[in-house]
């Protein structure tokens, strides 16, 4: 299976998912639904702090302990000392927080993990939970940016990688500009809030442990399980079948994992945890608020002469986790001269972490809304704007971008959308009591890629299978697994069966980064390859049926390895009665091979920028909004969204566009609804009631466009990934319609009504 085959066969024509059917008819299984052959399982519930910071001075567990089917109620005084340090996964460690709930009795935030309680009947144990008592001694806590004790540090000295963008003068730059900007933009706390929640089920059978989690990383918690154990990782298996939504969250080791083990190690007996959805607020991550300041400097004719991007993220005082969001935007437009600065402000909360194109989406709001804020300020239209800046070649690095189809996107957007009735004077459209505004933004996301590895076999009966660790998160990659399988060997979709989520299975790494497409299916086509040609050189050698053929040009068809003048031999004959397997190794191109694989191996992050170094290899979209606001009432209404995407070559059609459309959905979330209040450093709204999210009654007519981007250079495949794509710059497109509906410029998401009413 090579790039020029791809779209011959399945690959690159629309396909429902195979899973589908499961989905649908509650036949699926996830985490929480296993049961094993061992004693019956045991449920777990979780307590909570309710200070943010200082130290637990007892407990009250009599009313907990009268509880019927009480099995056990473990705190600090059980499990300090049980658990050692790991590392968070972005520092070189394995946990999505390096925080060890029940270690002491300290308190470090609001929703900490202080007992564990085990029943015999979720019901009981939620009872019980509830019935315990906890005393506290409370300290000061810093909440959020401008709380007292609140500690910024510069990024570059937080995370040693980090470099801040220093290129030309940018202060000389923005003094001398023709015309200038300057604002500040703010973007809030917002929660995953997936509909599965962050499930565990542990179960030992002697010393070795099976763990059944909806992760996104099983490597990770593997060997993050071993080392807060001190078990071999061969002792530990994972196991995450099909997940119910993340999108950065299920991020690595959860801290409540090694708990629910070793409770069910304590108690002789599995242990199943289904924390509430209150709970999942402060046990997982979440997007961190932001701050940013934009100056941006152009000519009279509307070229950039200076771009100043300043940015304050939070974090947890523990963990030097901090998306970092300034290189893309340094990179987007050309302009020769550039400044940022990030800085970290550490504060009582619990550690942040990834949440669908994490430092995207705050980022590029900020930048996309300044762009529009020039093109008022110069008369221009604003994808003209964009137009005139447009760049072949990365201003910070010098690269070129492998492809560079933005503008493609924005001339396809805006057609579909139809831009050109777009009147260029704030507040001028009108519809009925309705003011009308159109706006866009660029969408982009830089490309990642990491090493896999994955098991392929090919049986006599035309039968397949791919095995790999990886995760089946609801982006449809196990359709696409068995699309490529099925025209990389020659059989049907239907005889592919495809087999993720196990560490049992041959190492691949996270599900993050818009990398699952990317890295799966390059590792499937070496798969698919070493196959076919093992079948080649066996039937075209010495004796061979196909003697005499060249063996690069035969091809597995319909049951058959077939060579160009039609010869062939049945697929059974080819592969022998036990069939052919292989075992196939991606890495990227310009890795080192045996680190790459070694890191993989040992549940280590291991993503890197596509393109293999040589360019800047990126996504573009480009995204467009229809708002309407109430003259007197000030309701805002999204009409329209449209958005149109490059992202190389797309694989499937239906599932590509299902997590296009999805995404923008999830922008006007973004822009309109999410936010997470915070109360001193307490979250106040931890609930589907209180938090925000689109419903079907707020989704407006949504259109995703596909514009075709073929890339020799990123990859064997041509494969950029899209995942993350769709909700990028949604929240901008909003902002800049809002502000042509009404002629009011709002820097602070969300955007309410009392802001423009």
């Amino acid at each position: 299976m090579d790039a020029r085959a791809l779209d011959e066969g399945h690959l690159g024509r629309a396909h429902t998912r195979v899973e589908g059917p499961d989905k649908v008819t509650g036949r699926a299984l996830y985490s929480s639904d296993r049961v094993g052959p061992e004693t019956a399982t045991a449920h777990a519930a979780l307590v909570t702090s309710t200070i943010a910071r200082g130290r637990i001075t007892g407990f009250d567990l009599e009313a907990a302990g009268r509880v019927p089917g009480l099995l056990g109620i473990f705190t600090h005084r059980d499990f300090a000392g049980a658990v050692a340090p790991v590392k968070h996964l972005m520092a070189g460690g394995f946990a999505n927080s390096s925080h060890r709930p029940l270690d002491s009795e300290a308190i470090a935030y609001a929703g900490q993990i202080v007992a564990l309680v085990v029943a015999e009947t979720q019901e009981a144990a939620a009872a019980a939970a509830g019935a315990v008592r906890v005393a506290y001694a409370a300290e000061p806590a810093a909440g959020g940016f401008d709380a007292p004790g609140a500690e910024t540090v510069r990024l570059a000295d937080l995370k040693p990688h980090h470099e801040d963008i220093a290129r030309g003068d940018a202060e000389a730059a923005l003094h001398t500009a023709a015309v200038r900007i300057e604002a500040r933009y703010e973007t809030p706390v917002q929660h995953h809030n997936p509909i599965e929640l962050f499930t565990t089920r542990a179960a030992w059978d002697g010393d070795r442990l099976t763990v059944h989690e909806p992760t996104r990383y099983v490597g990770a918690v593997q060997h993050g399980l071993a080392a807060q154990l001190g078990l071999d990782p061969a002792q530990v298996r994972v196991v995450a079948g099909l997940i119910g939504g993340h999108f950065g969250s299920k991020f690595a080791l959860s801290q409540h994992t090694a708990l629910v083990a070793l409770a069910a190690k304590r108690l002789g007996r599995p242990v199943s945890l289904v924390p509430s959805r209150r709970q999942c607020f402060t046990i997982a991550n979440y997007r961190p608020e932001s701050r940013h300041r934009i100056r941006l400097g152009a000519d009279r004719t509307g070229r950039f002469t200076a771009l100043a991007h300043e940015a304050d993220t939070v974090t947890s005082r523990f963990d030097p986790f901090v998306m970092e969001g300034a290189e893309v935007t340094a990179s987007l437009y050309a302009c020769p001269n550039i400044r940022t600065e990030e800085r970290a402000v550490r504060v009582d909360r619990n550690t942040p972490g990834p949440m669908r194109a994490p430092p995207e989406v705050p980022f590029l709001f900020a930048l996309e809304s300044a762009v529009d804020e020039m093109a008022a300020a110069l008369g221009m239209d604003p994808i003209e704007l964009r137009r005139l800046n447009d760049t072949a070649v990365d201003p910070v690095s010098g690269k070129p971008f492998s492809t560079r189809p933005l503008m493609a996107c924005f001339d396809a957007g805006a057609k579909a959308f139809g831009w050109s009735r777009r009147a260029p004077r704030p507040g001028s459209m009108r519809d009925g009591p309705w003011r009308v505004g159109l706006g866009c933004a660029t969408s982009v996301r830089p490309v990642k890629i990491a090493a896999a590895t994955m098991r392929v076999r090919l049986g006599p009966d035309g039968s397949a299978e791919v095995a790999c660790a990886h995760h089946e998160i609801g982006n449809g990659i196990t359709t696409l697994l068995a699309m490529g399988a099925a025209d990389g060997l020659g059989v049907t979709v239907e005889r592919v069966t495809v087999r993720l989520g196990d560490t049992d299975l041959p190492a691949a790494g996270i599900s993050g980064g818009s990398s699952t497409t990317t890295s799966l299916m390059n590792a499937l086509a070496l798969g698919c390859g070493q196959i076919r040609e093992t079948l080649a050189q066996a039937a075209t050698g010495q004796g061979g049926r196909l003697a005499g053929h060249d063996p690069g040009r035969l091809r597995l068809a319909d049951g058959r390895l077939v060579a160009p003048d039609g010869a062939g031999i049945a697929l059974a004959e080819a592969v022998g009665p036990a069939g052919v397997e292989t075992v196939a190794a991606f890495v990227p191109e310009g890795g080192d091979h045996e680190t790459a694989l070694a890191g993989l191996r040992q549940g280590h992050i291991g993503l890197s920028l596509g393109g293999g170094g040589k360019a800047v290899s990126w996504g573009f979209g480009a995204q467009f909004a229809e708002i309407h606001v109430h003259a007197e009432t000030g309701e805002i209404r999204v009409a329209r969204l449209t958005g149109a995407f490059a992202a190389g070559r797309i694989l499937n059609p239906l599932t590509a566009r299902s997590q296009l459309t999805g995404g923008m959905i999830w922008g006007l979330g973004s822009a309109l609804l999410e936010e997470t209040v915070l109360d001193g450093a307490a979250y106040r709204n931890p609930d589907l009631a209180e938090y925000l999210v689109p419903t079907a009654a707020d989704a407006p007519e949504v259109e995703a466009l596909l514009v075709p981007d073929p890339d020799d250079r990123v990859d064997a495949l041509g494969l950029k990934g899209l995942g993350e794509l769709g909700i990028i710059g949604v929240n901008a497109a909003i902002a800049n319609a809002v502000h042509h509906a009404t002629g009011r410029r709002i820097r602070s998401l969300p955007i309410r009504l009392e802001d423009v009413a």
